[in-house]
């Protein structure tokens, strides 16, 4: 008779514990077979085409001496002689920027025995495209002994993909109006909208850069985005 008082009481709690579950969780109750609304995904693409107007130049200027201080202060007057040239032709202190100095020594062909030092200062300068042609020429002229670019960029590149984007989102309607058509559906409101990213190719050759200078062909160059839209749809 014990044993009957003790299983009783065990299983009441038991049935009282699912029904407890069944109040505190009433999604179990509901049918896994719920329909959720139609919608239609799509991404869409946007490209704007624009002209480069800037370009980003590298000088170098190299020395040689038999010391490493003299190597060094040879290359600080040549430098200074490039940069003074530079601002001469119109570039602006927040146009030019030294990205690397550089001393290393010169060596007999077996390496064993040091001849002399040769130090290196390079030159970043940022122009318009208009006034580029021109300044390679007066560095060089002034004593720069190498030149590496143009990098050439978009000084409205921000403005450029915002344009491109509103493009991507007309884009992106018109797929999704199409889907619906052939589906047979009405197309409603955007339910949500991821933008993705852009890219610019390399430019395309498009002279624009006046006889008397080194030549600058600035081409084109395409701002491009892309956006995945989900819209309603009945």
């Amino acid at each position: 008779m014990k044993r009957i008082r003790w299983i009783l009481p065990l299983a009441l709690l038991l049935l009282a514990a699912s029904a407890i579950a069944g109040v505190a969780q009433p999604h179990l109750g509901r049918s896994a077979g719920t329909p959720a609304g139609k919608t239609i995904t799509v991404s869409g693409n946007g490209t704007v085409t624009s002209v480069p107007d800037r370009a980003d130049f590298g000088f170098t200027v190299e020395t040689r001496a038999k010391t490493a201080a003299g190597a060094l202060a040879q290359n600080a007057d040549a430098a200074t002689s490039v940069i003074a040239a530079l601002k001469n032709a119109g570039a602006t202190s927040a146009d030019i920027q030294t990205s690397q100095v550089s001393l290393s020594p010169q060596t007999t062909p077996d390496g064993t025995t040091i001849v002399g030092y040769i130090a290196a200062n390079s030159i970043s300068v940022r122009s318009q495209i208009d006034r580029a042609g021109k300044l390679i020429d007066t560095a060089v002229a002034a004593g720069a002994t190498g030149v590496s670019g143009p990098s050439l960029s978009l000084s409205d590149q921000d403005s450029l993909y915002r344009d491109a984007l509103k493009k991507a989102i007309a884009d992106a309607k018109l797929k999704a109006q199409a889907l619906a058509d052939a589906a047979g559906l009405t197309l409603g409101a955007a339910q949500s909208i991821a933008e993705g990213s852009f890219a610019v190719p390399l430019p395309i050759a498009d002279r624009l850069a006046a006889p008397s200078a080194t030549p600058i062909e600035p081409g084109t160059q395409d701002v491009q985005a892309t956006v995945t839209v989900t819209y309603a749809a009945s």
